[in-house]
This record gives C-alpha cells, sequence and structure tokens, in this order.
C-alpha cells in the first residue's frame, strides 16, 4: 500500500469519527464500560494470582535433625538434601537460633522459653525450599527415610488443599477473564456493526465507483482502532485511580502480612497497555466483522 492511500486512510477514518458523532460516541461508551468491567476484573484477579503465589512461595520443608546426630552427620545430610532433584535451596538453622524464634515469636509470654536457654530441648533443622511449591510433598517424602532425620514437618494435609484451592482460583478467574472477553467483543461488535450499518450506502457508493474490497475496508478497520483506544482511556483512568487509593489505604495494614497487592508500578503501565491493546483489538476486530457482510458480493 503506498504512503499517500495510507494518510488518505489514517485521514478519512478520523474525519468519519467526527461526521458520525452519535454513533461514534456510541460505540466508544460500549467499549469503555465494557473495559471498565475489563479493568475492574484483572485487577482483582491479577491481585488474588499473586496473593497465591506469595502463599505458594513460603511453602517449605521443615527438616529436624536427630537429636543424636554428629556435626558430620549433619554435613552429610545437607549434601544429601542439596542433591536431591527439585530442591532450590537448603538453610540450617541451629537450635539455638530455633528456640530464639520461638521466643520471639509469643512476644511478652515467650520469656518463660528462656528457662530452657541452659538445656535446649530444640532440634537443629533445615529448612528446604522446592523449586515448583507443587513438588513439596514428593520431596518431603523422599526426605524421610534419610539417615540423621528426625521429623520432616511441610504442612501434610494442608498444602494439598492450598495448591487445590490456587489451582481452582486460577481456572475460575481464567475463565471468566476469557467469558467477559467474549462477551465484551460481541456487545462492542454489535454497537460498531449498527455504525456501519447506518453507513451502508457509503460502502455501496465506494463499491459502484470501483472500490476494491481492501480500501473500502481500511478505514472502517482504522476506525474500529480509534473507537477502541479511545474507549481505553476513561477505563484505564478510572480503574487505575481506584487502584492507587485502594494500594495507599491497604499497603500499610498488609505489609507484614502474607497478602501483598501487586506494587502500583510498574503494575499501572502494564494494565493501560493491556486495556489499550484489548481496545483497539475489540474494536478492529469489531469493525472487520461488521463491514464484512456488506463486501459480498
Amino acid at each position: 500500500m503506498k504512503l499517500n492511500t495510507l494518510r488518505r486512510h489514517f485521514r478519512e477514518s478520523l474525519k468519519s469519527l467526527g461526521r458520525n458523532g452519535w454513533m461514534t460516541f456510541a460505540s466508544i461508551s460500549a467499549v469503555t464500560v465494557t473495559l471498565l468491567l475489563v479493568g475492574v476484573f484483572l485487577v482483582i484477579m491479577l491481585n488474588i494470582q499473586h496473593i497465591t503465589k506469595q502463599i505458594e512461595r513460603d511453602v517449605e520443608i521443615r527438616v529436624h535433625v536427630d537429636l543424636s546426630a554428629t556435626e558430620a552427620d549433619k554435613d552429610a545430610l545437607r549434601a544429601k538434601l542439596e542433591a536431591l532433584s527439585g530442591v532450590e535451596k537448603v538453610t540450617y538453622s541451629s537450635k539455638d537460633e530455633e528456640l530464639q524464634k520461638l521466643i520471639e515469636s509469643f512476644g511478652e509470654d515467650g520469656k518463660s522459653f528462656r528457662l530452657f536457654e541452659q538445656d535446649n530441648p530444640l532440634s537443629d533443622v533445615f529448612i528446604v525450599k522446592a523449586k515448583n511449591p507443587l513438588d513439596t510433598e514428593k520431596i518431603a517424602k523422599q526426605i524421610e527415610p534419610l539417615p540423621s532425620v528426625g521429623k520432616v514437618k511441610y504442612g501434610k494435609g494442608q498444602i494439598e488443599k492450598l495448591f487445590a484451592a490456587t489451582k481452582t482460583i486460577r481456572n475460575v478467574g481464567l475463565a471468566l477473564i476469557i467469558g467477559l472477553l467474549f462477551t465484551a467483543m460481541f456487545l462492542i461488535s454489535n454497537t460498531i456493526k449498527i455504525t456501519i450499518f447506518a453507513r451502508r450506502r457509503e460502502i455501496e457508493i465506494m463499491r459502484l465507483v470501483g472500490a476494491t474490497n481492501g480500501f473500502i475496508r481500511w478505514p472502517f478497520f482504522l476506525e474500529g482502532l480509534w473507537l477502541g483506544i479511545f474507549g481505553s482511556v476513561i477505563p484505564i483512568i478510572i480503574v487505575l485511580s481506584a487502584y492507587s487509593y485502594v494500594f495507599d489505604l491497604l499497603y500499610p495494614k498488609l505489609k507484614d502480612t502474607f497478602f501483598q497487592l501487586l506494587p502500583f508500578y510498574p503494575f499501572a503501565w502494564q494494565l493501560a497497555a493491556v486495556l489499550v491493546l484489548l481496545g483497539a483489538c475489540i474494536g478492529m476486530w469489531g469493525s472487520m466483522m461488521s463491514v464484512r457482510r456488506f463486501l459480498k458480493v
């Protein structure tokens, strides 16, 4: 396509938006409302996804060393733990460190545990992190029969429920997002179809004077692009303003918990880019599907 022709298509597509003011307004409104719903739902689902990943990353295997194990036994055990397939990291915590953590976890009530500092009954612990949290149970079962292992704790019975819940959340979220996008495409396509139907005479005249299907299609294709982009502006402003307010409100309360929200930056830029891209794609797709019926011989 020649550069002059492409410029003409861009110019005509923008002029058409102005000439068909009310229909343009209706199409942009449909895009705006739909992308607002999509944006809100994306923010919720992406934060839920982020939180579930954080919870999964915190899953660990605590390997309590047998009280009779020597330093050589501990070194041998550590080497075997690090050699296991799927293990990402092995951290050692002495029984004195374990007692200190226990005292700190109970706050003021933990002072009573200081009586055990002279004769510490706790075990040394190896903390094992899996590369894939879903492999935690499998790795724990491989650790249990190893020499010098006293006890293995990994939340048996609980992490299975946790992983099942996070998988369900991901699948339901993905299904809802796909369903919402298809609904958005249907609604916007129908709105744009009404716009193009009102201009069917324009298409017929262009065909009568010998214009090719591609020449007719390009301005409508670009109109759909503008409608999608312009329709995404208001949802981006509303969703990001609301998210900034919620983030500033909840961050101080959640910063010391597992439930950390996605940081505003770069999430804001990523969400804005996704909404603009979705709006542009849906607008172009709606225009192409709608104008196609008028180009059939």
